[in-house]
């Protein structure tokens, strides 16, 4: 039996047909070889953050066990091509960084990795600024720890709320 990894995956889209974008990254991410898909959390509309003048975001987080074959670097770019191949297409615009997008699939947790490779930084790096990707980590997993702090303490240090499955941050 092959060893593996818990790599914690976000997935978001704020394309009018987002939910079947989700639905196709999710089916595509468990169609590479050597990854099961674990478990996805509920899914939740969010606020958009850093670039507010669009429309609001359906994100969702998986838990993957991926076989140790694969690195996080590896998987990232094969992540980048699911998205190429799902229609995203990323703007030259700095100011857009943050803007509209078909989908985007993160990793934020790679086993207990941390890594600097610019490739795939591991924990994401904008992990544990973001409600929208917590709420649904501490879904999935109550007890995690990021940066040896369980979520809920990350959680405590921001200014979101949640509406039933809708995040304001």
């Amino acid at each position: 039996m092959m060893t593996t990894v818990p790599v914690y995956v976000g997935l978001g889209s704020n394309d009018p047909q987002a939910l079947d974008y989700l639905a196709r990254a999710r089916e595509a991410l468990a169609g590479l070889g050597g990854i099961e898909l674990a478990q996805c959390s509920p899914l939740y509309t969010t606020e958009p953050q850093e670039y507010s003048d669009q429309p609001w975001f359906w994100n969702q987080v998986l838990r993957l066990q991926v076989q140790k074959c694969w690195t996080a670097s590896s998987l990232m770019r094969a992540f980048l091509e699911t998205e190429t191949r799902l229609g995203r297409v990323r703007s030259t615009d700095p100011a857009l960084r943050f803007g509209p997008r078909c989908i985007d699939v993160d990793i934020l947790l790679f086993g207990d990795l941390v890594s600097a490779d610019p490739v795939c930084i591991v924990p994401h790096p904008r992990l544990v600024r973001r409600a929208f990707w917590l709420v649904p980590l501490r879904d999935l997993s109550p007890s995690l720890l990021i940066d040896g702090e369980p979520v809920d303490v990350h959680l405590s240090r921001l200014a979101w709320h949640a509406e039933g499955n809708k995040i304001f941050q």
